[in-house]
């Protein structure tokens, strides 16, 4: 299978199954990489999602620039719009489920735009950062020139893109772009617990905050704060925000159904 796809309770780990190409996506990768998301999305057991790579050297290298790139350029050429590459994930983020990045070794032009595109990333210790794309006299075309500010300062984000030189797991927690580094051996194991954590929470109220967050980084503080309150009201008004209230009270665990 080129992408894997592992099902524990409530949690889903996907995983990129090229390790002797460094996990870049071709047509065949790119297609079910789409199809394991949107799954993903559509399956209301799941309630939250690890991405990763296989193998011990690389996440992901990005697109193949000899299969997946030609093609998509060849359309561009044309005059045509071609659809988002890198599983559509890169894509501009709307409501949906979360996704982590376990980044086990590079995660690289594409392969870093779609660690950007998770909610949170932790690495392995031999992990490294980089958009490479203006060493081959194009622009990182993923959502890197938007999402790498976003997630660490601006000098820093400058300069990755501008010279395509990546950076090392410790830079990277520096400046934020991971929230740990952890020994090869533990990420996964730790990235499935921080999404088992994710899962045992409302679902419903997880989605909400998500999406608070990211409609407010395209606006203002008043207008995030309204959208903020409009999507409190409405989880205020599920079952499982009872549910969530009475669990308290009666110091139980909660049982949330997600409505």
């Amino acid at each position: 299978m080129p992408i894997r796809y592992d099902v524990a309770g409530p949690v889903v780990v996907i995983t990129v199954d090229r390790p002797e190409a460094r996990n870049a996506l071709d047509p065949e990768h790119n297609d079910a990489l789409a199809q394991a998301f949107s799954r993903y999305q559509a399956d209301d057991s799941l309630r939250a999602a690890v991405l990763t790579g296989a193998g011990d050297q690389a996440f992901s290298a990005g697109a193949d620039l000899k299969r997946l790139i030609p093609p998509f350029r060849d359309a561009v050429r044309a005059g045509q719009s071609p659809p988002w590459v890198m599983g559509g994930i890169t894509g501009p983020a709307g409501s949906g489920k979360p996704t982590i990045a376990a980044v086990n070794g590079h995660a690289l032009a594409g392969g870093l735009e779609l660690a950007l595109a998770c909610d949170f990333r932790l690495c392995s210790d031999n992990a490294t950062f980089g958009l490479a794309e203006t060493k081959w006299a194009i622009i990182p075309g993923a959502g890197g020139t938007q999402r790498l500010p976003r997630a660490i300062p601006l000098g820093p984000a400058m300069e990755m893109i501008l010279t395509g030189e990546p950076i090392g797991a410790a830079d990277a927690l520096r400046w934020g772009l991971v929230n740990r580094v952890l020994p090869l051996p533990s990420l996964l194991p730790a990235a499935v617990q921080a999404a088992e954590s994710i899962a045992a929470r409302g679902p419903l109220a997880v989605q909400a905050a998500r999406d608070a967050v990211l409609r407010g980084l395209g606006l203002g503080l008043a207008d995030g704060l309204r959208a903020e309150r409009e999507l409190f009201l409405a989880v205020m008004r599920t079952r499982d925000a009872v549910e969530g209230a009475t669990a308290f009270s009666e110091k139980r665990d909660p049982v949330y159904e997600g409505w």
